[in-house]
């Protein structure tokens, strides 16, 4: 075991020895790729190399690029959607396998700045971490495993002999004592009171507080980064029909992100000027259009909104409604029957969609609950129109590609170093742009050729008081 053991660490170093000479010769340099892997990879990659985080583990990326030329995997950090759109096969499994979560492309870095990178990742992915032990496991394969349950498991151990050990040591004292005559010996104190004492417990409430510190700490931090989130909706709403086959324009909906802080949720009157011409949908016939014309008191049989309807009783309401849904399941040529239970089903749907928590046993109609999906903090200042209007942003640069998403999910972290790294990479859009007149500098370097790009961060982007009140 220990000539394995030596054999293994042998190699290890060996095979570190053989990348720093390699690393040396090729001219990279780890701490300057260091460097720009926390400026710029850090906010995505995990730091240890080894563990996916919103990207995948960057250790032994080389290897995975190997029956590619060196080029490709350039040209993958420089900007990763041109070669999800020219269709390149490991470019287009990495966009699949990462729910199609966009990169963010790196076009200033140079050759050099990328074998730098590379050079950090491997000597971080082959370095023996300090609270790893290199052994072997039951099926014989040598793979390194952490020991951390292992030393907290032996800590244990050794608290359990120590107290034992203390409380037989104390016993004997006192029996010696005893048999010397000692009458005034002081018997050891129990268990229970050593458990029980002041010391123990401040120590015990210590230690429970720096836990549930610890914890709500994480999960503050971690608020509002839950990549993938897709919450059932009250409406079964298609961003793929609207935004995809329909092309509808986000800002048509999502009115707000040209013009406010809030992109806004559209209201029910935005959706009835198509759908009062579009009364059953292509994908759920009359089941989902229905809540909406039930929220905002539009008889579709009539073609017209009902008078005074938020004073009539739910009892008239559901007979509209239901006689609505019979009609177009009999058109659709089910029978009385079967037109019968569909439409007492959907009213359920109804009553369930326009009745939430939020608003009590408030009767139909009521307003659509819709379930928020992106979640910034409260100390975070973030303006729509400033990234859309003055920006010229598009929707999908942080919201993903909506247009293809049945269920819309949240597709970035959103975190700091998410905006921050964007800032630091993104070009502002100083071509016919008048917002940005007043920046006379960096007009007149950009027509001279001494300066080639201004970026947000440029401009003030990086400041605190930008995004925190």
């Amino acid at each position: 075991m220990i000539f394995n053991t030596f054999l293994k660490r042998t190699f290890l170093l060996l095979t570190i020895l053989g990348f720093s000479i390699a690393t040396y010769a090729q001219g990279a340099d780890t701490a300057a790729g260091k460097e720009l892997f926390r400026n710029n990879c850090a906010a995505c990659h995990n730091k240890d190399m080894k563990s996916k985080m919103t990207g995948p583990a960057l250790g032994g990326v080389q290897d995975r690029w190997a029956d590619y030329p060196i080029e490709d995997l350039y040209s993958w950090v420089r900007n990763s959607q041109a070669m999800v759109e020219s269709g390149h096969p490991r470019a287009v499994q990495i966009y699949g396998e990462y729910n199609k979560v966009a990169m963010l492309p790196f076009p200033g870095f140079s050759d050099q700045d990328i074998q730098n990178v590379l050079a950090y990742i491997d000597e971080v992915y082959n370095a023996v971490p300090e609270t790893v032990a290199v052994a072997t496991d039951s099926a014989g394969t040598g793979e390194s495993r952490s020991n951390t349950w292992l030393y907290l498991l032996l800590a244990g151990v050794l608290v359990v002999v120590s107290i034992v050990l203390m409380r037989v040591v104390a016993n004997l004292n006192y029996l010696v004592k005893i048999k010397e005559g000692d009458t005034n010996a002081a018997k050891p104190a129990s268990l229970w009171s050593i458990f029980t004492s002041k010391s123990v417990i401040g120590f015990a409430i210590f230690a429970l507080v720096i836990f549930v510190s610890n914890t709500f700490i994480n999960q503050a931090v971690m608020l509002g980064r839950q990549i993938g989130y897709a919450p059932e909706q009250p409406i079964k709403f298609s961003h793929l029909t609207h935004a995809g086959d329909q092309q509808i324009d986000c800002k048509f909906c999502h009115d707000g992100a040209r013009r406010s802080k809030h992109s806004v949720i559209p209201s029910a009157n935005t959706c009835m000027l198509c759908h009062k011409a579009i009364m059953v949908g292509s994908q759920y016939g009359t089941a989902e259009l229905t809540k909406i014309f039930a929220s905002v008191g539009f008889d579709p049989s009539a073609n017209a909104y009902i008078p005074n309807y938020d004073e009539m009783p739910e009892a008239e309401i559901e007979k509209i409604y239901k006689k609505w849904i019979i009609d177009q399941e009999l058109g659709f040529g089910s029978s009385d029957a079967k037109a019968e239970a569909v439409a007492k089903k959907q009213w359920r749907d109804i009553v369930d969609a326009l009745t939430t928590p939020e608003n009590g046993d408030t009767k139909i109609p009521g307003p659509i609950e819709w379930v928020k999906i992106h979640n910034l903090p409260d100390h975070v200042y973030y303006n729509h129109s400033q990234h859309v209007t003055v920006g010229k942003l598009a929707c999908q640069t942080c919201h993903g590609p909506v247009q293809e998403m049945e269920l819309v999910r949240q597709q970035a972290p959103l975190s700091m170093g998410w905006c921050i790294n964007c800032h630091r990479q993104t070009e502002v859009q100083f071509q016919d742009n008048d917002y940005y007149k007043s920046f006379t500098k960096f007009h007149d370097e950009l027509s001279k050729g001494t300066r080639d790009k201004v970026t947000v961060e440029d401009i003030g982007g990086l400041e605190c008081q930008k995004c925190h009140y």
